[in-house]
């Protein structure tokens, strides 16, 4: 099998591609990279390693897929998966667009050239925030949970939302890139008769993840509290009782593996694909799991709010273990002890993937 990846040297890019080879010696996996993120260098020498090609490209350029070789499937690990780019100041709304959506564009014109099948890397951000933001809460142990005690709105449940949650406007210029992204992806698959799978990941965490505040928040929020950095729980009353779920991803890796075997999708080609109740946890539940395993380190507060945060959200992928028989096999634990073991491995992590 002849697999492709955008964004190979990110790393979930590098997860997937490393657990593909490893987990099957006949996958022939290559990509493309463009390396502007910090830190993607170091992937390219282990990939090379494992006997994935790897060459330099942009998503954002149609003329960098005009000689790839042909794929029989394509997944789009590469974005810009920032919530706050395009208001950050550091990113621009044009060049979010041109990495989330045009980049979709060549994709998918990469593989209907090529007759391949696609799975989509997209995002828990597609839901609406509105719709988020109002859901009925209660706090527990330091965490919000939902209080079940109040009529929910379709979509979510003591396991968590699914995909018949509403995506009512406004999802962030984020979220809107990546389900436009979803949309055309859809069209371009029934249109010219392609697999496609579109999986809406959770948070990815893992050891040697290029965290930052906005992204990878749990490697983030690890590495800085080990290197003793300022850390603060923003917004919600500076409490940092906001919750979301943890996905490793090689067991996104696992999904794809299966749905690749899968050329059948059927009605259901989109899908939730979290760690779930299980894998859920509040900042400041993190924070008293660090000040276990690195001594104390005190977080501050800023209760003013910021754009597009939302209290709680835990991802049911019930629909993905119905499909697929898949359910995420690393537990909460083992995805935090391995973060903490680079952390302490790699003590300047965040200097050197650092875009600032």
């Amino acid at each position: 099998m002849r697999v492709f990846i955008t964004g190979i040297c990110g790393f979930v890019g590098n997860a997937i591609a490393t657990w593909l080879r490893l987990h099957d010696s006949t996958i022939h996996a290559s990509g493309l990279d463009n390396f502007l993120r910090p830190g993607s260098e170091t992937n390219r020498l282990r990939l090379k390693a494992l006997g994935v090609t790897v060459q330099h490209g942009d998503v954002r350029q149609p003329s960098d897929f005009e000689d790839l070789p042909a794929a029989d499937w394509i997944i789009d690990a590469a974005a810009n998966p920032s919530v706050l780019a395009g208001v950050d100041g550091i990113t621009s709304t044009r060049r979010l667009v041109e990495h989330n959506l045009l980049g979709t564009i060549n994709v998918l014109e990469y593989g209907k050239r090529t007759r391949a099948g696609l799975v989509l890397l997209s995002t828990s951000r597609v839901y609406s925030l509105s719709a988020l933001a109002s859901l009925p809460m209660t706090v527990r142990d330091e965490a919000f949970c939902l209080n079940e005690q109040s009529t929910l709105p379709r979509g979510v449940s003591r396991r968590g939302v699914t995909t018949e949650f509403s995506t009512e406007p406004p999802v962030s210029l984020y979220g809107s890139t990546k389900l436009a992204s979803e949309i055309l992806a859809l069209e371009y698959a029934d249109t010219f008769h392609t697999p496609l799978w579109i999986n809406r990941c959770a948070v990815l965490g893992g050891g040697g993840q290029f965290g930052t505040a906005e992204q990878g928040v749990f490697s983030y929020w690890i590495h800085a509290y080990a290197a003793k950095r300022p850390l603060r729980y923003i917004g919600f009353k500076g409490t940092g009782y906001q919750v979301r779920d943890l996905l490793h991803p090689e067991d996104l890796a696992a999904l794809i593996f299966a749905q690749m075997k899968n050329t059948s999708a059927g009605s259901n080609r989109v899908l939730n694909v979290g760690g779930g109740p299980g894998n859920a946890i509040s900042l400041a539940r993190l924070t008293a799991w660090c000040s276990q395993h690195f001594g104390e380190h005190r977080v501050s507060s800023d209760p003013t709010p910021r754009p597009f945060d939302i209290p709680w959200f835990v991802t049911d992928s019930s629909q993905a273990a119905e499909t697929f028989n898949w359910q995420p096999r690393r537990t909460l634990t083992s995805i935090l002890d391995e973060i903490a073991e680079h952390a302490r491995d790699n003590p300047s992590w965040l200097d050197m993937t650092s875009s600032v």
